[in-house]
């Protein structure tokens, strides 16, 4: 099974996260398919990224075989290539969207949720900061606040009112969810294509100034992160489905 699917037609790019037994969890492998179908889209007018059956993505892949090597450098890459595409990206939020999974969602120019769905940014549970340029996204997006809240507390974001604070674009009821979706690619592939380039490289500027900076500095902190006892404990309790026990260590 491919668990990136790519379709190319009419100047559409739709990109599917295809491992819905897992919640479509992203492995290095699979971040670097979307970047790759991203930046290698010629005559594409409008993308759009979503996932097969009940989830956007639950974030990056974890478990107690897996191992991620390059996960950080290619979620950096995946969210430079979405800001940078030349058109607009759209992203089809068909439920949970957690962990980085959050990042491409807000990272994209649009997004259209279901209303069952939500978001989650969930890295301080298991001892870890937010990577993805969350740091960055989140508080251009809602503000300071709202995203301190959402970062240190790692609590569910409903998708209605992920809305009314501006991480969301729109949301709708399930059943409405296909359509809308497919309204808003037909308006964006009909429309101004450099327009939209020129908008959305203007707005990116101006609301995402020191992108670069956010990821090199969510990637060393990760990092460091990574090593700590506290982390050990978090992804412990996670697989073990426990609540954690932090030291501080």
């Amino acid at each position: 099974m491919t668990d990136v699917l790519v379709d190319r037609r009419d100047g559409v790019l739709r990109i599917t996260i295809n491992r819905p037994d897992r919640l479509n969890a992203l492995d290095t492998a699979m971040v670097n398919d979307i970047s790759d179908a991203l930046a290698n889209a010629e005559g594409v007018r409008v993308a759009v990224i979503t996932g097969e059956g009940r989830a956007f993505s639950s974030g990056a892949a974890m478990a107690k075989d897996t191992v991620n090597p390059g996960i950080l450098e290619a979620i950096d890459r995946l969210i430079h290539t979405i800001t940078d595409a030349p058109f607009p990206v759209v992203a089809a939020v068909n439920g949970i969207a957690a962990g980085v999974g959050c990042s491409i969602v807000v990272a994209c120019d649009v997004s259209i949720a279901k209303t069952s769905g939500y978001v989650l940014q969930a890295f301080v549970n298991i001892g870890l900061m937010p990577d993805g340029a969350a740091t960055e996204l989140l508080a251009a997006s809602i503000g300071r606040t709202r995203a301190m809240r959402l970062l240190l507390s790692g609590e569910k974001l409903p998708a209605e009112l992920a809305v009314e604070w501006g991480l969301l674009t729109q949301t709708v009821a399930d059943e409405d969810f296909d359509a809308a979706v497919e309204q808003t690619v037909a308006r964006f592939a009909a429309g101004p294509t450099v327009a939209y380039a020129r908008t959305k490289e203007a707005v990116n500027a101006a609301s995402l100034p020191t992108l670069g900076a956010t990821l090199d500095r969510e990637a060393a902190g990760q990092t460091e992160l990574a090593g700590t006892a506290d982390h050990e404990e978090g992804k412990a309790a996670f697989i073990e489905k426990r609540a954690a026990n932090f030291t501080g260590r």
